[in-house]
């Protein structure tokens, strides 16, 4: 069973952890399930960037990105080569390792 190591945040997962995954289970749903939690303000739809992170490695086993995503990453906060929406990435056989950044777009958080 793949794993993903979640780097430290500050918030959200201070020392860093390191969970199984299932394939086809997105990274949001990971993150969730181990209690990191990680916004996802239109309920993993697609329709915001809340869920931001960056695919640090594996990233080349991910999907391919829709243009839906593309779309969406554009307005995300701190974009760079290995952004994806954690709602969107999905497992798919290899070892990932996530970094989640500091700051969302959001005002407010969603605490769901």
């Amino acid at each position: 069973m793949p794993k993903i190591v979640f780097l430290p945040h500050e918030e959200l997962c201070p020392e860093g952890t390191a969970v199984e995954a299932a394939d086809g289970e997105s990274v949001l749903d990971v993150a969730l399930r181990n209690g990191i939690g990680i916004e996802h303000a239109c309920e993993k739809v697609c329709a915001c960037t809340t869920c931001h992170v960056y695919v640090r490695e594996g990233y080349d086993s991910l999907a391919e990105i829709n243009d839906n995503e593309d779309d969406m990453l554009d307005k995300a906060w701190g974009l760079d080569p290995d952004s994806r929406l954690s709602c969107q990435a999905r497992v798919n056989g290899e070892d990932l390792v996530i970094e989640i950044p500091k700051y969302t777009i959001n005002m407010v958080k969603e605490n769901h």
